[in-house]
């Protein structure tokens, strides 16, 4: 159970101890007012103690001590004023009773109900009734209390407990809300982590996470914005080629081939900007599906490594594969196939003439996973441009006059990322640079791995 759980437990379970007390307090007040006689005699253990005590007097040093006993305690200010009332209806010193009180001793003395706040005692033949009334001096004053005021004090308790549990669960989800409202008119930046104070429960977490769903957004929106700025640019080139290449087939019909030539490169390279931008489109909406398809990852890596050297060698360059042991992951082969061929073909295309390309394919521990390697023999990049190679449109200061768009690398990093596995770049000491990919090994098997290899 969470920590909120908790709170409202404890605030509603005070809330409710509280009038609890109050009212059994009342109660319990209420029966022992009841129990002392309703207000006429004084009730508890004071009078009972007095009546007894009296009563031991009389019978045992007869009624001339308990005369001189009653006078003595009434010279006193605050002395104990028990009323002794003889067959006679006299009282012994000569106070006045009243009618009520005399007939409530009598009948709780003949009930002998306890506790023994009125008594009866025989001496001599003669019936003495003994009690002390509560309008006597000493005695508690006034009606018994009024279970008004702990009811009225548990209502203003739970009032207050509720008004504080309402007020504390509100604010943080005005706050919410309020952010809602801004991140809905637009506002990317707003976050309410800061308006949650010290407080640690899951309105607290839902705070954080409305912070990470705002950052993410952020990201996101500028992100495709700068991507759609960098299309936009990428597409402005070729398209004005094709114009002029249409301009001059117009004013020059005699070069008309060479012009279609123009424009046929021109209209591949837009295709193949296009296709690009479409996978790279895919893999950040995650349109291509769950990745669970066992793979052989060391007959994909070798797969690419053919194609990659049939490259290599026609230009004068090499490509060495080491590590080819079987390493099972789960993912889509098509994906990975295109992630590691994108990363193997910028090698080639960037190591020196000459030169072998190495890629090698390593089984890790602690936790287990796969480690493929990609390095070359070019110039590497500068340190400072290691990370944003993989963002699109993206190419490094020291490869800006190569062919391309600067989609590879960044189509890679997301299909890696889609198997939950990391890529890094690294200049080698030696010089060049090392791609290094990492992915997560799979326990389990299936028929794709032999079907693939078919």
């Amino acid at each position: 159970m969470g920590r909120l759980f908790w709170k409202f437990f404890l605030a509603f379970w005070l809330a409710l101890l509280t009038a609890g007390v109050g009212v059994g307090t009342t109660v319990r007040l209420r029966q022992r007012a009841l129990d002392a006689g309703s207000g006429e005699l004084e009730g508890g253990p004071r009078s009972t103690f007095l009546v007894q005590a009296t009563a031991s007097v009389l019978q045992h040093g007869g009624s001339e001590s308990l005369r001189d006993l009653l006078e003595q305690w009434q010279r006193q200010p605050h002395g104990a004023h028990v009323y002794v009332v003889g067959d006679t209806g006299q009282e012994m010193l000569g106070r006045t009773v009243s009618p009520q009180a005399l007939a409530q001793a009598r009948r709780l003395a003949e009930e002998q109900r306890e506790p023994r706040i009125a008594q009866l005692v025989s001496v001599g033949g003669r019936r003495y009734l003994f009690f002390v009334p509560s309008d006597g001096p000493g005695a508690p004053h006034g009606p018994p209390p009024s279970p008004l005021v702990p009811i009225l004090a548990g209502l203003l308790a739970s009032l207050a407990f509720s008004a504080l549990l309402a007020w504390y669960l509100s604010t943080p989800v005005r706050h919410l809300r309020a952010a809602f409202d801004a991140l809905a008119g637009g506002r990317l930046d707003i976050r309410v982590g800061q308006r949650m104070g010290r407080r640690r429960d899951e309105v607290t977490d839902l705070g954080r996470d409305f912070d990470r769903m705002a950052e993410q957004l952020q990201v996101l929106v500028g992100s495709q914005q700068r991507l759609l700025h960098d299309v936009s640019h990428e597409l402005r080139s070729p398209l004005a080629r094709l114009q002029a290449a249409i301009g001059l087939a117009r004013q020059q019909p005699e070069k008309l081939d060479g012009s279609l030539d123009r424009i046929e490169q021109e209209a591949v390279r837009l295709d193949r900007l296009v296709g690009e931008l479409l996978t790279l489109s895919r893999l950040e909406v995650g349109v291509d599906g769950e990745t669970d398809e066992a793979i052989d990852l060391a007959y994909l890596v070798r797969e690419v490594a053919e194609d990659a050297r049939f490259e290599a060698e026609a230009t004068g360059r090499r490509v060495l594969l080491s590590g080819t042991r079987k390493a099972v992951v789960t993912g889509r082969a098509e994906v990975l196939h295109r992630a590691l061929e994108n990363v193997s073909r910028n090698a080639v295309k960037f190591t020196q003439e000459g030169t072998t390309v190495e890629i090698a394919l390593t089984r890790l521990s602690k936790p287990e996973r796969i480690l493929v390697t990609v390095s070359d023999r070019g110039q590497g990049v500068p340190d400072g441009e290691l990370e944003t190679i993989f963002e699109p449109f993206v190419r490094s200061a020291t490869h800006r006059q190569t062919a391309g768009f600067g989609l590879g690398l960044a189509i890679a990093r997301r299909a890696i990322e889609t198997h939950h596995g990391s890529i890094r770049a690294l200049n080698r000491p030696e010089g060049g640079l090392r791609i290094e990919i990492t992915l997560p090994v799979s326990s389990g098997r299936s028929s794709a791995i032999d079907s693939r290899r078919a």
